[in-house]
């Protein structure tokens, strides 16, 4: 069980990237957030370029925090402040991780946090090696892990030369979600479902992961990245993987990664003919985009596992930008009883919202009053926040782990691997891609992907 595994707390948290975007949007409310809980019980040690002194990096943090938690808790605040500090240097330079070393002489298992470009990661990992702070280090590195097969075998290779993999620990954000891992306490804590989840009784799955807005000003990132690497190679298949892996044989870390990478190796090559591109009209005129950029900012394709539970199961995945809305759903679509006493009935549903508005609805059928047998659909709801309160952050729960020791959150190299295998050729071939406009739902050829379209999602379900 996970109440008894042998962790080790960290003795200081260190940021790499501590003045940039990630830093300010997300780590910096994440620990506040532990903070507020009793959870940050060590200093956190910022470095960065910035000539800041720590009255400075504090000043930073705490305009960060204040403008996304504007009912915060002033003692809270004034406690976390206080565990800031921060190391100025160039990540090049040798004297800038002798700084910091100094500064770390009294901590035993530091946590670095590179929260910077991966094009440093080997480079920071051999300036901390250097000065020797890596041998009971734990290094925490922000996806991309890669931009593609190669890279990522690449990348590995070289922080391997320094660091074990028990002391890598990779973030997919997705896996710190409360919202995903409800889909295994689902799956294997309900006797309801799990005898059923299989290709005996499930018909479909779809997967949609919509945002309403476009690249919002990040042209220079995304273009040339696109919705197969920034979504689909981790966020997506770590939600599929969860759908339909099998049992771990415990609650481990290393017994959850078996059986992903069990899963994501029965899943058969993915056909061009079963992949959809798409980019909004008007990505080109963003800024920093490259001429006739062929950069896909949607994304609709389907899979099949060629394991004994799922196949012959098609599995629809999509994402874009520019969607309608902003939602995160998977939908699971049962077959049809083998004779329709009743009439036309539809489909059992169960939909997992994903999102903000994390929950299950399962659709039923049940008999409409009167005197007549006839059915209509009806939904079983259950609204998470309404049962539970609020939910812990993905940031928070992954700073978290790390600073335990946890790797149950963060993915193992051989799952990365596998998830770049499954993309290769579709990025070195890529299919063609279709115009689609703001406000839809991508590309037409994406409808036709799915026999009868796709199940409605978000706003589109009257609930």
């Amino acid at each position: 069980m996970r109440e008894s595994l042998n962790l080790k707390h960290a003795g200081v948290l260190v940021l790499f990237g501590s003045t940039g975007d990630l830093s300010k949007k997300k780590l910096f409310p994440a620990l506040y957030d532990l903070e507020e809980i009793g959870e940050l019980t060590i200093p956190v040690v910022g470095v960065a370029s910035s000539k800041w002194d720590d009255a400075q990096f504090r000043k930073h943090a705490e305009e960060s925090i204040r403008s996304r938690k504007p009912d915060l808790d002033e003692s809270v605040l004034k406690s976390l402040l206080g565990k800031l500090h921060l190391v100025v240097g160039d990540y090049n330079n040798i004297a800038t991780f002798q700084d910091l070393a100094d500064h770390l002489a009294k901590y035993e298992t530091p946590v670095f946090y590179l929260a910077i470009s991966p094009d440093f990661f080997a480079a920071v990992t051999d300036g901390l090696h250097k000065v020797g702070l890596t041998k009971d280090a734990r290094v925490v590195v922000e996806k991309p892990f890669g931009r593609d097969l190669q890279s990522a075998i690449a990348l590995d290779t070289e922080l391997k030369k320094i660091l074990r993999e028990d002391q890598i620990f990779r973030i997919d954000h997705y896996l710190g979600k409360e919202s995903v891992e409800d889909l295994l306490v689902f799956r294997f804590s309900n006797t309801l479902f799990e005898p059923v989840w299989n290709r005996n009784y499930i018909k479909s799955i779809q997967i949609t992961m919509a945002e309403n807005f476009g690249i919002e000003g990040r042209g220079r990132f995304y273009d040339g990245v696109g919705a197969l690497r920034d979504v689909f190679q981790n966020h997506l298949l770590q939600v599929l993987t969860m759908l339909t892996m099998e049992p771990p044989i415990d609650a481990t870390a290393d017994a959850m990664s078996n059986e992903k990478v069990k899963l994501l190796d029965s899943i058969r090559e993915i056909e061009p003919a079963n992949v959809v591109r798409g980019q909004y009209v008007g990505y080109l005129e963003e800024d920093a985009i490259k001429p006739h950029s062929d950069t896909e900012t949607f994304v609709a394709l389907k899979l099949f596992i060629d394991n004994w539970r799922w196949a012959g199961v098609p599995i629809y995945v999509r994402t874009g930008k520019n969607l309608p809305e902003t939602v995160l759903e998977a939908v699971v679509e049962f077959n049809r009883p083998p004779r329709d006493v009743f009439g036309t009935t539809e489909p059992n549903l169960v939909r997992f919202r994903l999102g903000a508005r994390d929950g299950v609805d399962i659709s039923l059928q049940a008999k409409v009053p009167g005197a007549k047998l006839a059915t209509e659909r009806v939904e079983l709801t259950v609204n998470f926040a309404q049962e539970f309160g609020d939910r812990q952050g993905p940031y928070e729960r992954l700073l978290g782990a790390a600073i335990i020791g946890d790797h149950f959150r963060f993915t193992r190299i051989d799952a990365v691997i596998k998830s770049w295998e499954l993309i290769d050729k579709l990025l070195k071939s890529p299919a063609k891609l279709h115009p689609y406009f703001e406000g839809s739902w991508g590309p037409d050829e994406a409808e036709e992907l799915v026999p009868g379209g796709w199940t409605a999602v978000g706003q589109q379900v009257n609930r």
